[in-house]
């Protein structure tokens, strides 16, 4: 098993240091508390099981902004429908 600080694990998974703290107190991951130079120090324990199950959990900003494109897209559509069946009718009574 591998030992990495707080801060390195949020910057390899590009994550705040906040939601990795938030991960820990949850219990998602595995902590050692080891005191160096009179200070302690938290280490996330690494192995492979809890870092494929973070890693599907962990919602890119990419695949969120794919998200919200898809449906802004459905939502013009939509509009888009309503204007020409809007726009038939107007040319009806002229």
């Amino acid at each position: 098993m591998q030992k990495i600080t707080i801060k390195a694990y949020a910057v390899k998974h590009k994550l705040s240091i906040f939601n990795v703290m938030k991960m820990v107190k949850s219990g998602k991951l595995q902590t050692e508390i080891v005191e160096e130079n009179g200070k302690e120090i938290n280490y996330i324990l690494l192995d492979e099981a809890t870092e494929k199950e973070i890693k599907d959990s962990i919602v890119s900003i990419g695949q969120q902004e794919e998200l919200t494109l898809r449906e802004i897209v459905k939502v013009l559509q939509k509009e888009v429908k309503f204007l020409r069946e809007e726009i038939e009718v107007l040319k009806k009574k002229l």
